[in-house]
C-alpha cells in the first residue's frame, strides 16, 4: 500500500486516537495501517497518563494543581496530535512518542 493511501484511509482513526480511550478503536480496527497504529499508540500513552494524572488528583493541596496543569496539558498535546493527524504527519511528541515506539500491539 502507498503511503498516501495509507494516510488517506487511517486519517480517521489517527484523529479519534487522541481522543480518550477512543485510542482503542484505532488499535483494534486499523492496526495494519501503520499511520494509524503509530498515532494509536501515542494516543494510548497520553490516555494513560492521562489516567494516572486522574488518580493523582486525589492528594491533598497538589491534587487541583495536577488538575490544573495535566488538563492543560493533556489538552495541548491531543490537539498537536489531532493536528499533526489531519495534515497526514506522524507526530512525535518528546517522551510520550519515546514511549509509544516501545508500545507491542
Amino acid at each position: 500500500m502507498d503511503r498516501e493511501k495509507e494516510i488517506r484511509e487511517g486519517k480517521f482513526f489517527a484523529v479519534i486516537a487522541y481522543i480518550g480511550f477512543l485510542c482503542i478503536v484505532s488499535l483494534v480496527l486499523k492496526k495494519e495501517n501503520k499511520f494509524a497504529l503509530h498515532h494509536g499508540k501515542i494516543g494510548l500513552v497520553l490516555f494513560v497518563f492521562e489516567v494516572v494524572a486522574f488518580l493523582l488528583t486525589i492528594i491533598p493541596v497538589f491534587g487541583w494543581l495536577i488538575k490544573l496543569f495535566g488538563t492543560i496539558i493533556f489538552v495541548l498535546l491531543s490537539l498537536l496530535g489531532i493536528f499533526q493527524a489531519l495534515l497526514g504527519n506522524d507526530a512525535r511528541i518528546p517522551v510520550i512518542s519515546d514511549i509509544a515506539d516501545k508500545v507491542i500491539i
